[in-house]
């Protein structure tokens, strides 16, 4: 059954719903029918690893991220007093300083404890 625009203007309120009622009932039982389907194929795929919707969720939680240690800043940046604990890739500022000239040394702060040693 095909209707067109001008026959679904046509008709009343009433029966619009009772037609758009029946539509939204045929769509979910057939989203139903589809997921239960996917869920199959993924069991398959999965080889059993994960056959209740339960384990599912349990495995799409993420671990608690582990605490690290705070570092404390070897470099600091005297204009702005920007810091820069060493670790990861060099910020921009220290890549500028040492492109004009400058040595990533004179922009080290201070002791900054023993070294290799890690604070308890």
């Amino acid at each position: 059954m095909t209707l067109s625009k001008t026959e679904l203007e046509a008709m009343s309120l009433d029966h619009l719903w009772s037609l758009h009622e029946q539509i939204s009932a045929i769509l979910a039982t057939r989203i139903e029918a589809e997921k239960r389907e996917l869920e199959k194929r993924l069991a398959v795929l999965s080889r059993g690893v994960v056959s209740r919707p339960d384990a599912m969720d349990a495995l799409q939680r993420e671990k608690p991220r582990r605490k690290y240690p705070r570092v404390l800043p070897k470099y600091r940046n005297p204009k702005t007093s920007e810091t820069w604990s060493g670790r990861g890739k060099l910020p921009r500022w220290l890549v500028a300083a040492m492109k004009s000239g400058k040595k990533i040394e004179e922009f080290r702060i201070g002791d900054t404890g023993a070294k290799g040693r890690r604070r308890a």
